[in-house]
């Protein structure tokens, strides 16, 4: 084994809420060294809900293994220290509102080759976030029950996670870039822009432009078969029939081959053809619901899980950790972690595990400016002394 890949990158993070959070954390499990930098005090997402006793889960979450620097960034010396960080690393995370001294150019004039990823709400910069741009996608408008008449949100803030995951693939590949012409980058993407690729590499606006208008289905799997059933121990659990061995597994499990056999003859379809389920998908439903309504879920999915059937259970959060081996410690993804504020928490790591690398544990999100002192030092060469009278002056936390 070897030390993890991205082990020797260094990046500055100035962030908030999600995308750009996500994308440091994601870089650290891959053995970056992500410093956040706030403003004295924490920044405008340190208190953001869940909350557990004052200390927000959801922060700790999204800066688990980073260090963390506070700084007065509104003043002419705490910009410039920044910037000499960013300098110091050669690449630079962002979400945040755009400033002089942040600018690409700015810190070129550092450094020639720094790397800057810029993350924007809209492609002209101008701000949205998250829910404002799922809302113009058009995903409300197919999400929820087919009885829905109003717009439905879901709660996976998509847009943000999936632009996490593009900042971090950015940085990689600028840095390798970097590595084979010695050329910075100034990385440019938008959470719109990001929506509307995933609409467009979906069908959505492909099917939109042809002239179909995706209608609500509710849980049911557009185009195929997929629906949910309860249990008759009042759990709920979902089957998905997305290739002909699929069906046969499904049927061969709830013992409904004659059922379907008539349905079949009755409309002049087959089965086997993911439109033809998804049409008749309400009498294939009807057909099934008894036979779960007649077994627990543990029954079910005994006969299921004999059948090869494609099948999951419907689950909360507590079910999840409780219940779900894919949860447990036992996955080498997951570690018991404590964050500064929190009782021992089970957090991830990475879910890419490559062969000659070493795939780090979750560590533990930072004390906000904690950091601070310790990184100045390591970084910019500033002995106590300097570091004492920023302090005293306030351009950095005490």
């Amino acid at each position: 084994m070897s030390a993890p890949l991205l082990r020797g990158l260094r990046v500055v993070e100035l962030s908030a809420f999600v995308a750009a959070p996500l994308a440091g954390t994601l870089l650290t499990e891959l053995g970056a060294e992500v410093v956040r930098v706030d403003p004295i005090g924490g920044g405008v997402d340190r208190y953001r809900w869940p909350l557990h006793h004052g200390t927000s889960v959801y922060w700790a979450g999204l800066n688990q293994g980073k260090r963390s620097v506070t700084v007065d960034m509104r003043s002419a010396e705490g910009a410039r220290i920044v910037g000499d960080l960013i300098a110091a690393a050669g690449t630079c995370i962002t979400n945040l509102p755009p400033q002089k001294w942040m600018a690409y150019d700015a810190l070129r004039a550092k450094r020639p080759d720094v790397v800057q990823v810029v993350l924007s709400g809209n492609g002209d910069g101008s701000i949205a976030v998250d829910y404002t741009v799922n809302a113009a996608t058009g995903f409300p408008w197919v999400t929820g029950p087919e009885s829905a008449t109003g717009p439905v949100n879901h709660v996976l803030p998509a847009w943000d996670v999936i632009a996490g995951h593009s900042i971090a693939t950015a940085v990689v590949a600028a840095e390798l870039h970097r590595a084979r012409t010695g050329e910075g980058q100034l990385v440019r993407l938008s959470l719109a822009d990001v929506a509307l690729a995933t609409a467009a590499h979906l069908g959505f606006l492909g099917e939109a432009q042809l002239g179909t208008e995706r209608g609500r289905y509710g849980n049911n799997i557009y185009g195929s078969y997929g629906h949910e059933f309860q249990t008759a121990d009042g759990r709920w659990l979902i089957v998905a029939s997305m290739t002909p061995r699929h069906w046969d597994s499904l049927v061969a499990a709830t013992d409904s081959k004659a059922e379907f056999a008539a349905l079949e003859a009755r409309s002049g379809v087959d089965l086997h053809h993911d439109a033809s389920r998804f049409v008749h998908r309400a009498e294939i439903s009807a057909v099934f619901a008894p036979w779960f309504a007649g077994r627990t879920l543990a029954d079910a999915a005994r006969a299921l899980d004999e059948h090869g059937v494609l099948w999951g259970p419907y689950q909360t959060f507590t079910q999840l950790l409780a219940d779900d081996p894919r949860a447990s410690a036992a996955n080498p993804m997951l570690n018991e972690v404590r964050h500064p504020g929190l009782p021992p928490v089970r957090a991830a790591g990475s879910p890419l595990f490559f062969s000659g690398a070493d795939h780090l544990p979750a560590s533990p999100a930072p004390a906000v400016g904690g950091d601070t002192r310790g990184v100045l030092r390591e970084w910019l060469g500033l002995d106590d002394g300097a570091l004492d009278a920023l302090a005293k002056e306030r351009i950095v936390a005490a």
